[in-house]
């Protein structure tokens, strides 16, 4: 009994020292199972891949200065904002935007915006960028007529003068300066205007005619010689009776004096 006792308690110790190496293994062995584990992630997409960061959003600028409410509602319903988000994904040289504030669209003449039809939105809306960054010191350079979006020629004038501390702005119907900027970096120039920039090519034909000038009176035609000798003529015959009476009165007064010297001889 005594034997078969220490050969037990033999067995339990070998036990007892094998175990702690199996579970010193095993703790060492998970670290280099864990990167099986856990799953590499999936590769980008190649839409994820194309997606850009950091992409300049012209609405949400105009929005956090506040006051372009109207505008940003024109860049809206003319599909021009996406055309702004387009051109500042690209390789463009950048773009330049005079940027109407609430108020210079409150003096237009009412119901100016509800009359153009929506391609004459879109037109008004690409009258004010330029597809160019222009900072301000810039502008002392430039050349004029400058070129924007809606296109060039006479009847899309923008004339930009630069002056020791503004900066003026022409179209032939709208002059005003810019009394802002609201965001500049190296491809993004936004400056606030107090006035809408009216395109000739919008606003010239529908501007009111201006009032015929007064026209003189044609002068009267000179009344001719034969018309006004008649209009005389009576006058002139009764001037002509009182002579013949005259001279009747004459000759019987000497008639009657003749007579009396006759007779009295």
């Amino acid at each position: 009994m005594k034997p078969q006792y220490l050969l037990s308690s033999f067995s339990i110790f070998l036990l007892f020292l094998h175990c702690p190496n199996t579970f010193a293994q095993s703790q060492a062995a998970a670290p280099a199972q864990a990167p099986a584990v856990v799953a590499s992630p999936p590769a980008a997409t190649p839409t994820q891949a194309a997606a850009p960061h950091g992409i300049t959003n012209v609405t949400k600028i105009l929005e956090k200065a506040g006051h372009f409410t109207i505008f940003i509602r024109l860049l809206r319903s003319t599909q021009e904002e996406n055309h702004l988000f387009s051109a500042l994904n690209d390789s463009s040289p950048g773009l330049t935007i005079f940027a109407p504030t609430d108020s210079a669209f409150s003096e237009l003449k009412s119901g100016t915006l509800n009359t153009l039809s929506d391609g004459d939105k879109s037109q008004l809306v690409k009258f004010h960028v330029v597809p160019t960054f222009l900072s301000t010191s810039q502008f002392q350079t430039v050349s004029n007529p400058l070129g924007t979006w809606a296109g060039t020629g006479s009847r899309l004038p923008l004339n930009v003068t630069s002056y020791t501390n503004s900066v003026n702005i022409t179209t032939g119907l709208t002059n005003t300066s810019l009394s802002g900027t609201v965001y500049t970096d190296n491809q993004l120039a936004i400056y606030k205007i107090e006035k809408v920039l009216l395109p000739k090519d919008i606003f010239a034909s529908n501007a009111p005619a201006p009032a015929p000038a007064p026209v003189a009176p044609a002068p009267e035609k000179p009344t001719k010689a034969v018309p006004a000798v008649t209009v005389e003529s009576p006058a002139a015959s009764v001037d002509i009776s009182s002579a013949l009476f005259f001279t009747h009165n004459l000759v019987v007064g000497s008639v009657g004096l003749l007579a009396s010297a006759m007779f009295s001889l």
